[in-house]
């Protein structure tokens, strides 16, 4: 059996004395990737600027077709910080950053480090209580989003501490010719924006820092809060994550070990969103901080996204199995050739072993010659922190951990450690776990927690076995959660906000199988005394999810019932509902499955009337922690 007594290089030895003896199986099955790596010691924004001075001429990202250099990038940072400055910005405040994949969201993520504050990241199509949540939270007085979000920002300022609102566009990113095309379709889908509206354009406000004579650059230690990322945690609660500079700094140095066949100026194409870990660690900064170049898509479409992948010859790609799903389908891919790929990863969500063969197939009738490589992490963890070796595959496995990162497997919430080959849940350790949950100390010191072999253990909730090669299995989630195109969403917090709407008794969330989307979200719900079962009450709840439930979690049906399954307990047995969804699947026939979704074909008249809604009481999220 071996262990590993010896400090480990991202251990801080000020604070840590004890040896580290957790075991280590997966030694001699690793091959060319080291199992310990040296650090950089600085913060995010210093090592991008450091690797910005030795590559200036290179293309560090394109948008749209707009290719812009390490130099070009380092100096937009640099104007963007000194804005920041000069608009009250100090160290240690949070600045939230509701933006998608764009020039605008690279520049302020890294200004806002080099300044010393910290980027509060957060998806720009969350309903406005979300959004609303997230400000409060991290005490945000400044947001940076897009034109197009300015409506939902301004609806809950008055319930934020927001002082500064500055709204890039899109449309100040584009060659002349896009532009053009852009405003004649997308652009005029954005509402128009009241002159005398309390906002600070992108132009504007790029231009106001120079007025910063004063040295704005501020070292930040690799141990210091960097950046807050959202998620459920591992109990299904929302909460903010705090990841620190090193966090991030070890990710991009352990991402390029385990792909030793990175070259600087390879292209990554970066269609995970920035306000997610994956997005933001794997496929920007681990680009930014080693030369590669980032091929941005700030919305993904699947004929986007194979477009991009031609035009650009891009060597690595990194995407949720939803998105290899619609890869397959698309007839624009059948004479694509594909022999610049050097590495394809998913992660996010389970790879099924049948979808596997099915995108290895792919890569391989396409000139590829590499197979699908699956990860496995947590926002926790910032993302991945586990990922299959490109030397060695194994048949539903998620691969080994990265260098200097630890997996075990307990006995569900202890610290007893399990024999290879038995399930339990799967604890992570390493220097890209996190420093704690937001002003959350109780759901900190549950989830981080330290053990005899020396090191603090991240409990991920998720269930998993490892071989006695050092192998892991991800079997299943402990806790009740729904996945939907990667994204992470919770029935509990659903329910929760379902019955505080004045018609429901009570309601149950629950995910159904989608082919594309791998889950989609369905809710039950039970109407009080004297409310009519009809079109109009279900257009009422359709309208109030849409207000207050993020797009991407929006149930696409409300089924009404007399009352709802319950457990031995008396709780409701979301379990049964679900089996009953899937015989209902396995009944229909193949015209019943091509229907298109109740909220797809009611979505003009449901807009339509959560337009004319008031802001109600909604339970806020933080109740809820």
């Amino acid at each position: 059996m071996e262990k590993f007594e010896e400090k480990a290089a991202w251990v801080n030895t000020e604070t840590a004395s004890d040896p580290v003896t957790a075991k280590m199986p997966w030694i001699g099955h690793t091959e060319d990737i080291p199992l310990h790596l040296d650090y950089f010691d600085g913060s995010i924004y210093e090592g991008v600027k450091a690797c910005a001075e030795k590559y200036p001429a290179n293309v560090a990202f394109d948008f749209m077709g707009v290719p812009t250099t390490y130099r070009k990038m380092l100096m937009e940072i640099q104007r963007c910080a000194k804005s920041l400055k000069t608009l009250g910005v100090r160290e240690g405040d949070h600045v939230t950053i509701a933006l998608p994949n764009c020039p605008q969201a690279i520049y302020s993520f890294y200004a806002l480090n080099c300044i010393g504050a910290i980027a509060n990241m957060v998806h720009p199509l969350s309903a406005e209580k979300e959004l609303e949540f997230y400000l409060n939270a991290s005490n945000s007085i400044t947001v940076i989003t897009l034109d197009q979000f300015y409506n939902k920002f301004e609806a809950i300022r008055q319930n934020t501490k927001l002082v500064n609102v500055v709204l890039a566009s899109i449309k100040d990113e584009l060659s002349k010719p896009v532009r053009a095309g852009y405003m004649l379709t997308e652009g005029r889908k954005i509402q128009k924006i009241p002159k005398d509206a309390p906002v600070i354009r992108w132009d504007a406000f790029m231009n106001i820092g120079k007025a910063c004579f004063w040295n704005y650059e501020i070292h930040k230690d690799a141990n210091d809060t960097a950046v807050v990322l959202y998620s459920g945690g591992t109990t299904g609660t929302t909460k903010g994550i705090e990841l620190t500079n090193r966090n991030f700094n070890s990710l991009a140095t352990q991402i390029i070990a385990t792909n030793p066949m990175f070259r600087p100026g390879d292209r990554m194409l970066a269609a995970m969103p920035v306000f997610h870990g994956f997005g933001l660690g794997v496929c920007i900064h681990s680009m930014l901080f080693n030369g590669g170049r980032c091929v941005l898509v700030p919305r993904f479409t699947p004929k986007s996204y194979a477009k991009l992948i031609t035009k650009y010859r891009c060597n690595f790609m990194a995407g949720v199995p939803t998105l290899y799903e619609a890869l397959l389908r698309l007839h624009s891919m059948e004479k694509a050739d594909l022999s610049c790929l050097k590495g394809v990863f998913s992660g996010g969500d389970s790879l099924s072993i049948e979808l596997k063969k099915k995108l290895d197939k792919f890569l391989y009738d396409h000139s590829a010659a590499i197979q699908v490589r699956e990860g496995y992490g947590t926002t926790e963890t910032v993302t991945a922190c586990c990922l299959t070796p490109p030397h060695m595959f194994k048949e539903g496995s998620i691969g080994v951990p990265f260098p200097d990162c630890f997996i075990k497997i307990v006995k569900p919430d202890t610290d007893e450690e399990l024999p290879y080959g038995e399930e339990g849940e799967i604890l992570l350790a390493g220097p890209t776990a996190m420093k704690g949950y937001m002003n959350n100390e109780e759901e900190t010191a549950k989830t981080l927690r330290k053990h005899a072999d020396g090191l603090t253990w991240v409990y991920t909730g998720d269930l998993g076995y490892m071989d006695d090669e050092g192998f892991v299995y991800f079997k299943g989630r402990s806790k009740r959660m729904i996945v939907s195109s990667g994204y992470n969403i919770y029935p509990a917090q659903m329910e929760n906000i379902l019955e505080s709407n004045e018609m429901v008794q009570i309601s149950c969330v629950i995910g159904v199988p989608d082919s594309y989307k791998m889950q989609k979200v369905k809710a039950f719900v039970v109407l009080k005394e004297g409310y009519e079962k009809n079109e109009d009450t279900w257009l009422k709840l359709m309208a109030f999810c849409k207000k207050h439930i993020a797009k991407y979690a929006m149930p696409y049906d409300i089924e009404f019932r007399d009352e709802l399954p319950k457990t031995l307990v008396g709780k409701v047995a979301y379990r049964i509902l679900e089996e009953e969804e899937i015989k209902k699947m396995q009944a229909a026939t193949e015209e019943e499955k091509q229907k298109p979704d109740a909220a797809v074909t009611m979505k003009e008249k449901i807009d339509e009337m959560a337009d004319g809604m008031e802001d109600d009481d909604v339970p806020k999220m933080e109740e809820e922690i």
